[in-house]
């Protein structure tokens, strides 16, 4: 019977673990620019309000 060497195993759980590393940091990274694009409409919406105050006051 043949056997598979320790380095085998070793390679196969550092692909594992860099796969899962990968995937969590994406998903942090995509939830980061979520909050970042909310902010941004936000700080527009603002403008457009303020800019359709003026509008109305003047």
């Amino acid at each position: 019977m043949m056997t598979i060497p320790l380095w085998a195993y070793v390679v196969v759980a550092g692909i594992l673990i860099s796969a899962y590393m990968a995937f969590r940091t994406g998903k942090e990274e995509r939830k980061l620019e979520d909050e970042s694009i909310e902010l941004e409409g936000r700080v527009y919406m603002e403008r457009i309000q303020k800019e359709k105050e003026a509008r109305r006051g003047v």
